[in-house]
């Protein structure tokens, strides 16, 4: 039993022997970890103090850098609408120059015929520019005036004629001679002869005189040496032959059809005339004298009317239905007769515009190969084309409209006949029924 408390006693001091040691060293490693924490924690203040100075210093730089680049942007923009005004202006300063090159071609063009010559410096525009509007002004006022020189120009009849020439400007001229007076008008090559206008010497006795008169008569010209023809007077004939051999055709097709016309109007006209008295001398025959008497006084007589009503005599005894069955088809078989020509008419009708618009046709393909050999500068020679164009259209319209007009007016006549014909065949049927 000591042996066991003498063991406890000994194992108990030895445990507070290592307990006292274990809380020595854990107060020693505390406070070394202590002064460890205060060390790092000075330490990590110091770096923020040094960070933030860093960062204050790196938004200054930002900053700095931002305006540097704002202000390069600044510059870069100015530069580039620099840029693009010097490349505007340049293209101006090469359009003003064309177009003052353009300028100088024209006025040196258009002042040459007049004798005046532009020396063109291609350095120095503006000395040439100078001197056109010098002469230009001198040449406005000198064709501004009225002029009267010694000349000649030509009679209608292509004489010569020495006289004097009133030139008004540059656009109109008279002529005066001691047998001959009147306007001017340009006959090529920058000669001059006289114009169909008799009223006219009047206007350049006067001007002659320095009188001013009234009312002047006066033929402006564009220009000199373009030839001015006389106006034609049109002919029917000149018409058609401005439309081509289609026109001609037209006209030809218009006139077989208004021939026809005429002969379908006249039998028409022959077989409506004798309808009614036909019938009425038939049916007193009839009752007087029976079929056979009928027939004798209907042998001779000619025409669709006599025919029809031959055949309904002839077949009085049969059957109703059956004799005007024999009527429908007698007044059929006239139907032929009644509309000889009826159908030609309506097809030239038809016809006509068709080749009013082939002549269209024809004139515009003419006018298109004419503009792509020679351009549009001459009018007169669009003229051949553009006439068959025209006029070929105005021909089958003016043929075409009428006769069609005729045609259906004969059809309906035509009709009316047959109905005539028909209603005098069941007349006669019916009187003699009642006879009977």
């Amino acid at each position: 039993m000591k042996k066991i408390f003498l063991t406890l006693l000994t194992l108990c001091t030895f445990l507070s022997a290592d307990e006292t040691n274990l809380q020595k060293a854990y107060a020693k490693e505390f406070a070394y970890l202590k002064a460890q924490k205060e060390m790092l924690t000075q330490r990590l203040q110091e770096v923020q103090i040094q960070n933030d100075a860093k960062l204050r210093d790196a938004k200054k730089d930002i900053t700095s850098l931002e305006k540097e680049v704002l202000a390069k942007n600044a510059l870069s923009e100015k530069l580039s609408d620099e840029l693009f005004r010097a490349r505007q202006n340049f293209q101006m300063l090469g359009d003003d120059t064309a177009l003052v090159e353009s300028v100088l071609m024209q006025a040196t063009n258009t002042l040459k015929p007049h004798s005046i010559d532009i020396v063109v410096d291609k350095e120095h525009y503006q000395e040439a520019l100078r001197s056109i509007f010098v002469n230009t002004d001198k040449l406005i006022r000198e064709l501004s005036s009225l002029r009267t020189v010694s000349g000649k120009f030509y009679a209608q009849d292509g004489s010569e004629v020495q006289g004097q020439i009133i030139q008004v400007g540059n656009i109109a001229s008279y002529g005066i001679s001691a047998n001959l007076s009147g306007a001017l008008v340009p006959a090529g090559d920058g000669k001059l002869k006289i114009y169909k206008a008799p009223e006219a010497a009047q206007s350049a006795k006067a001007l002659l005189n320095k009188q001013s008169p009234s009312e002047l008569n006066i033929f402006v010209y564009e220009n000199a040496s373009k030839e001015i023809e006389d106006v034609k007077e049109k002919t029917i004939i000149s018409i058609i032959n401005s439309g081509g051999i289609i026109g001609w055709v037209i006209v030809f097709l218009g006139l077989i059809g208004v021939l026809l016309a005429i002969l379908r109007a006249f039998f028409l006209m022959g077989a409506s005339t004798t309808t009614d008295t036909l019938t009425r001398d038939t049916l007193q025959t009839l009752l007087k004298g029976g079929v056979e008497d009928a027939l004798e006084f209907l042998k001779n007589k000619r025409g669709s009317t006599a025919r029809v009503l031959k055949a309904t005599v002839r077949n009085l005894d049969r059957d109703r239905e059956h004799i005007e069955d024999i009527v429908a088809e007698s007044i059929l078989h006239e139907s032929s007769r009644l509309d000889k020509f009826g159908s030609v008419i309506l097809v030239i009708a038809a016809v006509s515009p068709l080749l009013g618009l082939l002549g269209t046709v024809t004139g515009m393909i003419a006018t298109f190969d004419i503009i792509t050999e020679f351009g549009t500068g001459d009018p007169k020679l669009l003229s051949g084309g553009i006439s068959i164009a025209l006029v070929t259209t105005e021909l089958g319209l003016i043929v075409a409209i009428p006769i069609l007009m005729i045609g259906n007016l004969l059809g309906g006549w035509a009709e009316k006949v047959k109905d005539s014909m028909e209603h005098s065949a069941l007349h006669l049927i019916n009187e003699y029924n009642k006879q009977k």
